[in-house]
């Protein structure tokens, strides 16, 4: 059997890998388009910013090693370039020569990936305009930083390319600015926890340019002109294209074959494509979202490895399902952490799904063990069915681990409430013996058993006015910053002072975390009030109204530590 692997990165390496181990007898090739085969996409960033020194660490094979380890016979520098399905054959043109040639395939294997988004806008071809996504591309980049040590950087679009790019700039002393068309970074998050995001960045001197198009470049006393829809132009020595990915789906629409979302290659759970002899893998291919059962582009190195490794199961004759992406992902911030798993509201919103959500402030470890630091999470779930719908977590130490344990829940079809009996692992300088997942199914149980009723951040303006509103945190941190008409009780003496609450009036309480607020809640609704807990706790409305985030961790008492 002869094998064709059309592209060498996550899921065209994968692939040749698993299908050897399968089948020794196999004669595979892999032609890769650029010149480094095998090479890790996600540390390209950290190339440009040092963090990664040399570049051969980007490289998990080389063209030598393959043949070494696999007797893959990897070409380098050669691009597919048409495929006659009738004959099954592919034309091959070898870049360093020019020269075209015939490889004919039992099985062919389409690892295209996915390309860089460069819309037709006037002067985008100039001067000191990057996008990046090879090898290639980072050298390029990380050449002209160490050539020219540029001041001012801008960079096009707030995805995790371009944060990540940002990071890398300003932390080789760049003056860096993101012009964003949405009017939020990071699109997995939802605008509400993308403020902490927002926040942090302005903190380290990154400015943002959010809800602002670009028009056009144009180069101006050797500095690219960024020219925007909205507030002046802005002058950098260099620009970075993060707009987003497409599928590089051309070699396979030109083949005839069926084609999904957004030019996506579709295949099917074996990822066969609609000719039965040719499978497609990776950031080109058409999914199915794990929640919402619809069809989905994510294009994230998890998903491209694993479907690689279920084309190679398929060709061997094994009988391998990818079942679908949840989009788990997981970005690097200076000092900070943001991740998300399956829906966030807005595409909760869009499936048409009835939902409910929990926004907590845990410690990422046990608050009277030194070190520890607030994280903000929200946890989605669906009305009724309690299923998990998705999960986002802002903050420093310890967002990966709960990211992990909320996309094991949710792809395990666990209920919701079902969060507060996971056994995890605990001991001071991890965690706390009611870990955040825990704290997430508590919360849940109690709205669902009506122990407690809640607001949110985007109902702070529209509050009806025949109101109590009550801030239950100690008089330091209230005289520190409060929402707007918040009167201060300290939950502490909260049974004492009730007579200073008008019992006919809905109560809206709020806290720095809204575990205080939660007890108040308790307190008030046992004598008879009609409360609500705001989910978040002022902590979550700062970030939000006042462009600040707060680190550190408060004890259940309010004192900081």
């Amino acid at each position: 059997m002869k094998v064709i692997i059309v592209g060498g990165v996550a899921g065209g390496a994968s692939c040749a890998a698993r299908l050897r181990r399968l089948d020794e007898s196999a004669q595979i090739i892999v032609f890769e388009k650029s010149g480094f085969v095998s090479y890790a996409n996600c540390g390209l960033p950290y190339y440009v910013g040092g963090t990664i020194a040399e570049k051969s660490a980007l490289t998990l094979q080389t063209p030598a090693s393959f043949r070494a380890r696999f007797n893959v016979d990897v070409r380098v520098r050669h691009e597919v370039v048409a495929i006659d399905r009738a004959r099954k054959v592919v034309t091959v043109r070898d870049l360093e020569n020019g020269r075209e040639f015939a490889e004919n395939y039992d099985k062919l294997v389409l690892s295209p990936g996915a390309r860089p988004v460069v819309p037709p806008l006037p002067g985008i071809d100039g001067k000191n305009i990057f996008t990046l996504r090879t090898v290639e591309d980072a050298l390029r980049i990380r050449e002209f930083m160490d050539a020219v040590r540029p001041a001012s950087a801008t960079v096009v679009g707030g995805g995790f390319i371009g944060l990540e790019m940002a990071e890398n700039l300003a932390e080789r002393g760049a003056k860096v600015t993101i012009v964003e068309k949405m009017e939020q970074l990071l699109s997995p998050l939802d605008a509400d926890m993308a403020a902490f995001v927002h926040a942090k960045f302005r903190d380290v001197g990154v400015s943002l340019r959010l809800g602002c198009a670009v028009t056009g470049f144009e180069e101006k006393d050797g500095q690219v002109v960024t020219n925007v829809d909205v507030g002046p132009a802005i002058a950098a020595e260099m620009v970075i294209l993060a707009i987003g990915v497409s599928p590089d789906s051309g070699l396979a629409k030109a083949a005839g074959l069926e084609v999904g979302a957004r030019g996506s290659i579709l295949v099917d759970r074996h990822m066969r494509t609609s000719d039965a002899d040719i499978y497609a893998v990776g950031d080109a291919v058409q999914v199915e979202n794990g929640v919402t059962h619809q069809a989905a582009l994510i294009a994230l190195a998890g998903p491209a490895n694993k479907q690689g490794r279920v084309a190679a199961d398929n060709i061997a004759g094994l009988d391998s399902a990818y079942r679908a992406s949840w989009g788990s992902s997981v970005v690097k911030l200076f000092d900070m952490t943001a991740a998300a798993t399956g829906l966030n509201e807005r595409a909760a919103r869009a499936a048409g799904l009835a939902y409910d959500k929990v926004v907590l402030s845990p410690a990422s470890h046990a608050s009277y063990y030194p070190g520890g630091k607030a994280m903000t999470m929200k946890v989605l779930y669906e009305k009724g069915t309690l299923r998990l719908l998705g999960a986002q977590i802002v903050g420093f130490d310890g967002v990966d681990k709960r990211i992990d344990v909320l996309a094991t829940a949710m792809q395990a079809g666990m209920n919701a409430i079902a969060l507060k009996d996971l056994d995890l692992a605990y001991a001071p300088p991890y965690s706390s013996a009611k870990d955040p997942v825990n704290m997430a199914g508590f919360m849940i149980e109690n709205l669902e058993t009506g122990k407690v009723k809640q607001f949110h951040y985007e109902d702070i303006d529209h509050l009806p006015e025949n109101i109590t509103r009550l801030d239950v945190r100690t008089p330091a941190e209230y005289a520190g910053g409060c929402a707007d008409g918040f009167v201060n009780i300290p939950v502490d003496e909260l049974r004492g002072r009730l007579n200073e609450i008008d019992p006919g009036k809905p109560v809206y309480v709020m806290c720095q975390s809204a575990l205080r607020s939660y007890i108040a809640c308790r307190i008030l609704a046992q004598h008879g009030y009609d409360c609500y807990n705001f989910s978040g706790g002022y902590r979550f409305y700062e970030a939000n109204r006042k462009d600040r985030f707060r680190e550190d961790v408060n004890t259940p008492c309010g004192a900081p530590v």
